[in-house]
């Protein structure tokens, strides 16, 4: 509505907008006991990610994980932490990625507002949604950069912005993004980002180890395809390379708890691959689409340490897309298929 239209004493009506809200995983606000603990309690209660009972779940959670955990996750993020900005990497990379976006998304308009948000930790999906709507966007797209669909994350960042519209008065039209595993742009982004790294190495990998974060093997049995999605990617990324099917390796990591998560597990790969004379790798981790503990601490510090001391002679780590030019013309790309029809 036109201001001149508008009644008197009427608030102020914004130009309407468009929003594109980036979403990621989390990231604690510092490497402290207090901040980590606060960012482990958030992500391990979302019955997403965890979906015991709570009854049974949250007194093994704050009175024994919570008291022992944050410091050694403390330390793993210290290993890695931004020191220049007081951040972690994620936060540092998923903000370029967004400045990124928003400068090529200009030319498609003034109306189009990009922002990123975190489902644990800050800045929080909520706060972010309420900034565009402040904007004056009615409309959002939210894309949950998971390329591989999987209950824990896709559907809990999608989850935490239903509930954040459930408190508006005035929510704006939604539509959210689903998984891009086997688009040809990110197949052929990952093959290039693997040529172009082993082109800079001295000797070439026997093998290339593809890590993806692990799931309890439960919910793939209960219907979570990411298992599916993650295999087909690796499948296409090794057609992609031209490359014959042995020399690609497909693994899990980060497995919490004693239940059975998907396998291979990451770290007993590493400790067995060299046994097997296979002592020069390289290891990639598409799930990710920025840098993370579990990219540059868990696969770069400790994987290399891990796969060295058990007879290794060669470990490279491929580092994700990052905010790459080519990735963020990708992403630009995801954004405008999905603004069909708004723009």
């Amino acid at each position: 509505m036109a201001q001149e239209h508008l009644p008197s004493g009427h608030p102020a009506v914004p130009r309407p907008k468009i929003g594109v809200l980036l979403l990621n995983l989390g990231t604690p606000d510092g490497t402290d006991y207090r901040s980590m603990r606060r960012y482990l309690s958030e992500f391990l209660s979302d019955r997403r990610v965890i979906d015991y009972s709570p009854w049974l779940w949250q007194p093994l959670l704050q009175l024994v994980i919570l008291t022992r955990r944050p410091k050694k996750s403390g330390e793993a993020y210290r290993a890695i932490w931004n020191e220049e900005r007081d951040e972690s990497p994620l936060r540092t990379v998923t903000r370029s990625q967004a400045e990124k976006l928003a400068a090529v998304l200009e030319a498609d308009g003034p109306d189009l507002v990009v922002d990123w948000a975190m489902r644990y930790g800050n800045p929080s999906t909520d706060l972010v949604l309420r900034r565009l709507a402040d904007a004056g966007c009615d409309r959002i797209v939210a894309m949950a950069l998971y390329p591989q669909y999987a209950a824990p994350t896709t559907a809990t960042a999608y989850d935490k912005v239903f509930e954040s519209l459930m408190k508006m008065r005035r929510q704006p039209a939604l539509r959210t993004m689903g998984p891009y595993h086997d688009h040809p742009t990110y197949i052929r982004l990952l093959a290039e980002s693997v040529r172009t790294h082993l082109a800079g190495l001295g000797d070439e990998p026997q093998k290339l180890v593809v890590s993806y974060h692990g799931l309890p093997e439960r919910y793939l049995m209960e219907g979570d395809p990411y298992h599916c999605m993650c295999q087909k990617t690796s499948r296409l990324l090794c057609e992609e390379l031209g490359w014959p099917g042995a020399r690609l390796l497909t693994v899990f990591q980060s497995r919490f708890g004693r239940e059975e998560w998907l396998k291979p597990y990451l770290d007993e790969t590493l400790e067995a691959l060299p046994r097997e004379g296979v002592k020069r790798i390289a290891v990639i981790s598409p799930a990710f689409v920025a840098d993370c503990v579990e990219t540059l601490e868990e696969i770069d510090q400790q994987g290399r340490e891990q796969f060295m001391a058990a007879g290794g002679t060669s470990f490279s780590y491929v580092p994700c897309l990052n905010d790459g030019e080519a990735h963020v013309a990708f992403l630009a790309d995801l954004a405008r298929r999905e603004l069909a029809g708004w723009t």
